[in-house]
């Protein structure tokens, strides 16, 4: 005699398939703003340590105006 709970379940499987493609898509949408986030982190630590060791530029003192 077969047990009637070890059948395949169609509607079950249906199911988990939608949930594992809604899982997938949560999933890639999350790591791609970790990369994102990350990648913003590096290039504002990076920019801070340039600044930090070039010496800051100077710009020339503007051109004053004889006074007549």
């Amino acid at each position: 005699m077969n047990n009637p709970w070890l059948k395949k379940n169609p509607f079950l499987s249906m199911w988990l398939s939608g949930a594992n493609a809604v899982a997938g898509a949560a999933r890639g949408h999350a790591s791609r703003q970790a990369k994102r986030q990350v990648s913003d982190a590096t290039r504002q630590m990076t920019q801070a340590w340039v600044d930090a060791w070039m010496a800051p530029v100077a710009r020339p003192a503007p051109k004053r105006r004889k006074r007549r």
